[in-house]
C-alpha cells in the first residue's frame, strides 16, 4: 500500500496521479485535511482517508498498513516540527514501513535559511526513530516566481537575490520524483538534492519580457527593502519576510543543487523553465 500525504495540496495531488500511472488504484491511498477534496481519486478506486498532521488518531487511521509513503512536509511555518513529530509517531506505530519519503529543502542540514531548521529537525527525528527514508530536499518551484505575471510584465520584477541562481523545477516534475522514489528508484538512507538547471532573478525577467514581446526588468534590492515592497502590496509580514529570505539565500547560493539527482530520478532531463516561463506567459495574455 502506497500512501500519500497532503493529496489536497498540489504536490501531493499531482504525486497521486503519477503514482495510478504506475500501479493499481487499489494500492495507493490519499490522505489529506479536506477529504472532499479528494472524492473524485475514491470514484477511480483509490483509498481516500481523512489526515491531519495535529490529530495523531487520524494519522495512525491512515498509516495503518502502509508499506510506502510520500511525506509531504506541512506548510504551516513554525508549527511543522510538533506536527512532524505526530507523523513520525504514526509512521513508527503502524509497523511494517518499507520506506518513507520526506520532502525537505535544499542543503537543510547546513542551510542558514529560515525556513531550513524545521525540515533540518524532522530529517533527524526520522533517523532517531530507525524509519527507512530517504531524504527528498527539494528546491523552488518554477511556478513559485509566475503567480503575479501580468504586474510582472506591466512593471518589471524585484527581488534580493543578485546573481544568485534558483535551480528550480516544476511542481510535477519533483512529484514525479518522489514517485520514482517510492517504486524503486531510490533506496532507505539515500539524500537527493533535487533541482534542474536554473536562472538569476535577471535571466528570469528577460525570459518573460522575451515571452510578452516587450522588455522586462528586474530591479535588486537590500532584502529588507524587498520585504518591505511585498508587504506594501498586502502580504503578512511573515511571508514577506520568508520570501526576502530565501532571496538573500539563492544570493549566498543556497538554491543551487550540486548533481543531477532530479533528472537521474526522472529518466529524463527536467522540463526547462524557459519552457515552462514561455506557456505561463502564454495563458497570462490571454486570461481577460
Amino acid at each position: 500500500m502506497y500512501v500519500i500525504t497532503g493529496a489536497t495540496g498540489a504536490l501531493g495531488r499531482l504525486a497521486v496521479e503519477s503514482l495510478l500511472t504506475r500501479v493499481p488504484a487499489d494500492q495507493v491511498r490519499a490522505t489529506g485535511r479536506r477529504i472532499e477534496a479528494l472524492e473524485d481519486l475514491a470514484v477511480r478506486g483509490v483509498d481516500v482517508r481523512h489526515a491531519d498532521y495535529t490529530d495523531p488518531d487520524s494519522l495512525r487511521a491512515a498509516f495503518a498498513g502502509a508499506t510506502r509513503v510520500l511525506f509531504v512536509s506541512g506548510s504551516e511555518n513554525g508549527a511543522r516540527l510538533p506536527q512532524h513529530r505526530n507523523v513520525v509517531d504514526a509512521l513508527v506505530t503502524a509497523g511494517g514501513v518499507e520506506l518513507v519519503a520526506y520532502t525537505s529543502i535544499l542543503h537543510a542540514q547546513t542551510s542558514d535559511l529560515v525556513l531550513a531548521p524545521e525540515h533540518a529537525a524532522t530529517e533527524r527525528l526520522l533517523a532517531e526513530a530507525g524509519l527507512p527514508t530517504v531524504l527528498l530536499r527539494n528546491g523552488w518551484y518554477v511556478e513559485n516566481f509566475l503567480g503575479a505575471l501580468p504586474a510582472t510584465i506591466e512593471h518589471g520584477m524585484i527581488g534580493a537575490s543578485g546573481e544568485g541562481r534558483f535551480d528550480a523545477a516544476t511542481r510535477a516534475d519533483f512529484a514525479e520524483a518522489a514517485v520514482a522514489t517510492l517504486t524503486g528508484g531510490a533506496s532507505a538512507g539515500d539524500v537527493l538534492e533535487l533541482g534542474a538547471p536554473g536562472f538569476t532573478r535577471g535571466e528570469l525577467a528577460a525570459e518573460i519580457g522575451r515571452a510578452a514581446g516587450r522588455p522586462v526588468t528586474y530591479t535588486d534590492l537590500p532584502a529588507a527593502d524587498y520585504a518591505a515592497a511585498l508587504t506594501g502590496v498586502g502580504l503578512p509580514e511573515e511571508v514577506a519576510a520568508m520570501l526576502a529570505d530565501s532571496d538573500r539565500g539563492a544570493a549566498a547560493g543556497l538554491l543551487t543543487v550540486p548533481g543531477d539527482d532530479l533528472a537521474r530520478l526522472l529518466g529524463r532531463p527536467a522540463q526547462p523553465w524557459a519552457q515552462v516561463v514561455e506557456q505561463a506567459v502564454r495563458a497570462a495574455l490571454v486570461t481577460p
